[in-house]
């Protein structure tokens, strides 16, 4: 199979992640990029219209696409059930996690390409002071939530580290730590996994 990635993409980084924990990453070809937001990249957009990563080429050529997809299919390649509960409660709770960082990062993304792509002057405080607050929140949630996760990874929990991960490499929001010591003592155990490990992020 055939990944395309970056090494700074926290959307790749879980799926990577979830490819380590259920032992398929070395069944995974990354294929670098660095596509742009204001570009489509030609190249990508062969396998992924919408010209985002990650995009996964599977053996026989179809392409699957984004990260959610992804990890599913990972899971079931592996057997099932390892990230993703197959029903009831606990896969509308893991679900519901993945959608919850997911969302954080989308939040948080449009915050520093604001910053990155646009010109200083012409910046939209109310646009970056809404995001901001999406995501803060949602990272409040991720608090509430933290002392109930389980000892066994899922695609929630990664999707949460991913996101923790991403947010310390950029620092949109300074310090996301301060005030969530619950997220912040499960991050940090979290982190010392070798999948984490061998994903962290890098310009």
């Amino acid at each position: 199979m055939k990944l395309y990635s970056t090494p700074t993409s926290p959307f790749v980084r879980k799926v990577l992640v979830a490819a380590h924990e259920l032992g398929l990453a070395d069944r995974i070809e990354t294929v670098l990029l660095r596509p742009s937001p204001t570009a489509a990249d030609p190249r990508l957009s062969r396998d992924n219209p919408l010209s985002k990563i990650p995009a996964l080429v599977l053996d026989d050529g179809a392409s699957l696409y984004d990260s959610p997809v992804i990890c599913e299919y990972l899971d079931a390649l592996a057997g099932g059930g390892m990230l993703v509960p197959a029903a009831g409660p606990a896969r509308w709770d893991v679900l519901r996690t993945q959608a919850l960082a997911d969302g954080i990062l989308d939040a948080a993304i449009l915050v520093f390409y604001e910053r990155q792509f646009r010109p200083a002057e012409l910046h939209w405080d109310a646009w970056l002071a809404g995001q901001t607050q999406k995501a803060l929140q949602g990272l409040d949630a991720l608090e509430a939530q933290a002392a109930g996760f389980s000892a066994a990874p899922d695609v929630g929990q990664i999707a949460a580290a991913c996101a923790l991960g991403w947010l310390e490499f950029r620092a949109p929001f300074g310090d996301v730590r301060a005030g969530r010591p619950a997220l912040t003592a499960w991050f940090e155990r979290f982190s010392s996994r070798p999948s984490m490990a061998a994903t962290a992020p890098h310009a």
